[in-house]
């Protein structure tokens, strides 16, 4: 008895690493393509900063308000500082430790259902970045924004990763489409205070991003539509349809 116990629990743990092996595979698979496609439109600057130049019309068109003002809002250098470390920092150790927890710590259908909603929302944002390069708001001082991240610092485009590093990816914003998919999933799936930091997260994101001038709204726009489709296209298991507008009892 004891043994065939013994038995039982190496198969189940041979057969949890080679999930978690897949997993690692294919998530770093996802990866690889997220930053192949940022890379693949790095010379593309004169036609991003054309399209920046046609979203800032869209914008002003549709009467949103200026990403400018807002960051004008900001009191204190501290703050414009604090918010440069957010987005340098934060975006990718925060999206990593969703993926960990929700393959620990919930149900593996739970699991599934997010890592597949950021495989397809990660997937349509290369194909953007590729077709529609795009230069974010600080590119353009004349508009009355600043680049906080080269006047203030930290900066995401100093030293090596600076090299590699796409500045002309802002449509759509995977920060803010990333921060926003981990709210919706754990707002879904969990409680208490795991669910309370998901959405400060996306709220704190989206504030980031803007006061930072490194996205236009119409790329955090654009990354909720694609959330959108995707959610559409992976329901919350056992939801038909979008998940927030039906709750399985």
């Amino acid at each position: 008895m004891a043994l065939s116990r013994h038995s039982e629990a190496v198969v189940r743990l041979r057969g949890w690493c080679l999930t978690a092996a897949f997993e690692l595979v294919l998530l770093a698979a996802v990866y690889l393509l997220y930053r192949t496609g940022r890379l693949l439109s790095m010379d593309a600057e004169a036609t991003a900063l054309a399209n920046a130049h046609a979203v800032n019309g869209v914008e002003r068109a549709l009467r949103l308000p200026s990403e400018a003002m807002i960051q004008d809002l900001v009191p204190t250098v501290d703050l414009l500082q604090l918010a440069n470390t957010y987005y340098v920092a934060v975006h990718f150790p925060v999206t990593v430790a969703f993926l960990v927890w929700g393959f620990l710590r919930r149900p593996q259908v739970e699991y599934r259902w997010a890592r597949n909603l950021i495989i397809l929302q990660t997937a349509v944002a290369v194909v953007l970045h590729i077709a529609f390069p795009l230069a974010p708001p600080r590119m353009f001082p004349a508009l009355g924004y600043t680049d906080t991240m080269t006047v203030y610092g930290p900066s995401a485009y100093d030293g090596a990763s600076g090299a590699v590093a796409n500045q002309f990816a802002a449509m759509p914003s995977l920060h803010v489409g990333w921060a926003v998919l981990i709210a919706v999933v754990v707002a879904r799936t969990a409680g208490g205070p795991v669910r309370q930091l998901a959405i400060w997260h996306a709220v704190i994101t989206i504030v980031v991003v803007t006061v930072t001038a490194n996205h236009w709204f119409m790329d955090g726009i654009i990354a909720g539509v694609i959330l959108l489709a995707a959610l559409r296209l992976f329901p919350e298991p056992g939801v038909s349809r979008v998940p927030w507008l039906q709750r399985v009892t």
